[in-house]
């Protein structure tokens, strides 16, 4: 049931309608929980009765934490919840990728291993729900926050469909101080709520699955990278920067906008990353609520910036180097977090070296100057982007053709469809980039603002040449 399917939207139609007709606030928390318990349960029931079990747990580990006052008790309840989080993520994402490395090394030796390679399914947003449990039982354990008492609303908290997928990554506090606040059906509300499914729906169908016409061929498993031209290689990683970020960022407007119509608000996910001046900026406009989740659990304790210079590198090359593997369990996203942290470090050695030159400094913030870094920037994340898949192998395949020379490389030209596609996601991110849709949305007529919807809604449709293409991060 994803996002952008009929089915969803159905779902939705009918959670939407039952919630605003029950009286009370608990009668909707509770209608709620059951919807996402449905939502979850409808890609797998086994799946759905672990996630609801694990849940239950992380409620009774935080209620037993901030029921005593003795430091060492507190500090063993908060290991017994990490231990339980991780260990269930450990099996199900990444037991493979440890036990094949052992198989090979003991066969390398002249062992038989009898070390079973585990087929079992990853539940769907394992990585993100897990994510959310952690930082609340941090939370208790440091006295950031008290544990919430009611079990409705700490379930809902991690279970609240519209984030359960593929995130935003959402903190308790911010969660459960909406969910303990009654609402109000409220028209604006709804407008904004419309606007972002609609916008996000636009970006999935209409740029994000048209740009896997060009990105499949290269990113694809079972295609033959070599019998590509290199054009046709440059091409379809491009389209795949530009895919992934339309996907993730859609999705997860439709993920606001589905909140929004239940009276919720999350987290913002993305801030116009493409447009980052630098690769530190790239990443606190690129998936914020993960990049914010590194530095306040894993960057700042390890020591954040507080040890000098090669304490800091090593933080933030341990973190990057995480968050990739957080992706995926495999080599290929353990290199992108390392080339990734990598790049964080040389920005930072790059503007120590800047600090006194300020000729250089004038330079750099010139208009020209603006558009050089922003484009490097760009580019860099373009690169990265070949790691981020599966395979190991095909990434290394895909940057060999791609620096491989080759003359008189041919290439289909992209079709009209393709075209419309990036000029209205460059037209919308200028738009934003600039303000006005802030400042001059609130005076466009309500019918006229309806028509522009229906259009928004026919355009995805029209432009759109496989509605059946799942997200991206699902995976995740």
């Amino acid at each position: 049931m994803f996002f952008a399917s009929q089915a969803y939207l159905l779902f939705f139609l009918i959670v939407f309608s039952v919630y605003w007709a029950l009286p009370s606030h608990r009668g909707r928390l509770a209608w709620l929980l059951a919807a996402s318990i449905f939502f979850y349960a409808y890609f797998s029931e086994m799946l759905a009765l672990l996630v609801f079990s694990t849940t239950l747990a992380d409620y009774l580990f935080a209620r037993a934490m901030d029921s005593t006052s003795k430091e060492v008790r507190r500090k063993w309840i908060l290991r017994c919840s990490l231990l339980m989080n991780l260990s269930i993520l450990a099996f199900f994402k990444y037991r493979n990728f440890f036990i094949e490395p052992i198989c090979t090394a003991l066969e390398g030796l002249g062992v038989k291993p009898n070390l079973p390679i585990l087929h079992v399914g990853i539940p769907f947003g394992i990585s993100f729900y897990t994510f959310e449990a952690i930082s609340y039982a941090v939370d208790v354990y440091k006295r950031k926050i008290r544990a919430e008492r009611d079990p409705l609303k700490f379930m809902l908290f991690i279970l609240f469909f519209p984030h359960l997928v593929a995130g935003p990554i959402v903190r308790a506090k911010d969660f459960l101080t909406q969910a303990r606040r009654p609402k109000r059906f409220n028209w604006i509300r709804m407008q904004i709520g419309v606007q972002y499914f609609l916008i996000g729906l636009f970006k999935k169908l209409a740029i994000a699955d048209c740009m896997a016409i060009y990105s499949d061929p290269v990113f694809f498993p079972g295609r033959d990278v070599s019998a590509l031209s290199t054009t046709a290689v440059w091409l379809g990683v491009l389209a795949f920067a530009i895919q992934i970020y339309c996907d993730f960022s859609g999705y997860t407007d439709m993920a606001l906008g589905s909140a929004h119509l239940l009276g919720y608000k999350l987290t913002r996910n993305f801030m116009m990353p493409y447009l980052a001046p630098n690769i530190t900026e790239f990443w606190h406009r690129w998936h914020i609520s993960l990049s914010t989740w590194l530095r306040d659990y894993l960057f700042i304790p390890l020591g954040g910036s507080r040890g000098g210079r090669l304490l800091t590198y090593r933080n933030l090359l341990i973190t990057m180097t995480l968050g990739g593997l957080w992706h995926g369990a495999n080599w290929s996203f353990v290199i992108w977090g390392v080339v990734h942290g990598l790049l964080l470090i040389g920005h930072k050695i790059f503007k120590t070296w800047c600090e006194h030159r300020s000729r250089l400094n004038s330079l750099l913030a010139s208009q020209l100057g603006t558009v050089t870094r922003v484009l490097m920037t760009f580019f860099c994340v373009m690169i990265c982007w070949v790691f981020f898949q599966p395979s190991l192998e095909r990434s290394i395949a895909i940057l060999s053709k791609m620096f491989e020379i080759q003359p008189g490389d041919g290439l289909t030209m992209p079709n009209r469809r393709l075209w419309i596609s990036i000029a209205v996601l460059l037209t919308g991110q200028i738009i934003l980039l600039q303000g006005l849709w802030k400042r001059y949305s609130h005076r466009i007529p309500a019918p006229l603002m309806g028509v522009g919807y229906a259009l928004l809604l026919s355009l995805s449709l029209l432009l759109n040449p496989d509605s059946g293409k799942n997200f991206i991060y699902f995976q995740f």
